[in-house]
């Protein structure tokens, strides 16, 4: 099999190669998210006892990936353009692994802190173009459906970090942390040649069109074209990804703590239920893309952001084992949603031609809401020896934005 940019690997004559990109696509964010982020959830409390952590380093350490994240949203665009998604994709894996190696190491605070900032920075690299290309790769009554599958990556991710991080603490004590990190950055450098292998920047280069049905030329031309009124669309999708940023990763930040320091679990028990978030997860992006796909990509968004207010609410009321069990569920329904109707509501509404600079500038909310997120809740932690308030308060902020979403126009013509 050839892989040339150019050329097409032999393939079963029913399967689109849009789905061979939606499957290295899960791949993709299986590394930058579900292994090289939300597993620093389950790796916090071993990092804390091994390099005498507080809570706020905690989140300090938490918000530097997510401030590298916000520097590759705003460096994404130009390389992009210059590298293309494929080899930006593959960059940003390559660079990220190697800081999770780097992290394996480290002795201190400081050295963490500036090795996960670049994580962060080779996570952005590979979302942003990634999220484009299924938007590229796919039309409008497929693309919610795509999105969440390459999302259902991070579930996966999430699944492995619980199983495999306790099992390293038992067998490496102290030293399991290390051994986590190692084997995830690992993990992570096999990933990234399987990206720059099978990836392709466009259904072009291998003579194909879009997964979905085309529309007329006259219609796809029109809609690929800057409108009056694209600006605000863009502001108003910005400001609920600003919400989903700020509050989704408080709590994936944070739950395992919380198990651990104010519920008693055992470490083992908190990485089972921590492992039921990737299990809900893998059906977060689809089951919700699909469902925007029907009911359109407002009532979509808002029905996510009623789901994980409850989830914050009931973490923050602190009414028992079961009541968290039950948090713990829908958070991990809803976690991965918004990303997925986000990735496909950017197509609707601004075109194809667009998708890659306006998925980047929505990011940009994102990546300011999760880098205020963890570290002000670990203040509120501090102040109040507890994670509650922090959770109640995402819950008021999703609520709101859940009204705020039920606002949005629908969108002027399919893509």
């Amino acid at each position: 099999m050839s892989n040339e940019p150019g050329t097409k690997p032999s393939l079963p004559a029913s399967l689109h190669y849009g789905w061979i990109i939606v499957a290295v696509g899960s791949l993709v964010l299986f590394s930058c998210f579900g292994l090289a982020r939300y597993a620093y959830a389950m790796l916090i409390p071993g990092m804390q006892a091994g390099l005498k952590l507080s809570y706020d380093r905690i989140g300090f350490i938490g918000t530097a990936n997510f401030v590298g994240y916000l520097l590759s949203v705003i460096l994404a665009p130009p390389v992009m353009r210059r590298l293309r998604p494929r080899a930006t994709i593959a960059s940003g894996l390559l660079l990220l692994s190697l800081c999770m190696l780097g992290i394996s190491a480290s002795s201190n605070f400081f050295t963490v802190i500036f090795l996960y900032t670049l994580v962060g920075m080779g996570g952005g690299f590979a979302n942003i173009p990634m999220m484009a290309l299924v938007t590229c790769w796919f039309r409008s009554e497929q693309r919610g459906k795509a999105a969440g599958l390459v999302i259902g990556g991070n579930g996966a991710g999430i699944i492995l970090a619980g199983f495999l991080v306790p099992q390293l603490n038992r067998l490496y004590g102290s030293e399991g942390w290390r051994s986590g990190w190692l084997i995830l950055g690992l993990i992570c450098l096999a990933v990234a040649g399987c990206a720059a292998l099978l990836l392709r920047n466009h259904p072009g280069e291998l003579g194909l069109e879009p997964v979905g049905k085309p529309l007329p030329p006259a219609e796809s031309q029109l809609k690929s074209r800057e409108r009056r009124g694209d600006g605000a669309i863009l502001l108003r999708l910005g400001l609920l990804y600003l919400a989903f940023g700020a509050t989704f990763m408080v709590f994936g930040t944070f739950i395992v703590t919380t198990m651990v320091n104010e519920y008693g679990f055992s470490e083992a028990k908190a990485g089972l239920y921590w492992s039921w978030v990737g299990v809900f997860s893998l059906f977060s992006g689809v089951s919700f893309g699909a469902l925007s796909d029907r009911v359109g990509r407002k009532w979509g968004l808002a029905t996510v952001f009623l789901v994980q207010s409850a989830a914050y609410l009931l973490a923050g009321l602190k009414l028992g084992n079961t009541t968290l069990v039950i948090s713990i569920v829908l958070y991990g329904l809803a976690v991965f949603a918004i990303p997925a109707i986000m990735a496909a509501a950017i197509g609707d509404y601004l075109g194809l031609s667009r998708a890659a600079s306006a998925f980047a500038t929505v990011t940009l909310f994102f990546a300011f809401g999760q880098s205020a997120g963890p570290a002000l809740a670990g203040m509120i932690a501090r102040a109040t020896n507890s994670f509650c308030s922090a959770y109640l308060l995402a819950s008021l902020i999703t609520a709101a934005a859940a009204i705020f979403a039920a606002t949005l126009p629908p969108p002027r013509s399919d893509v």
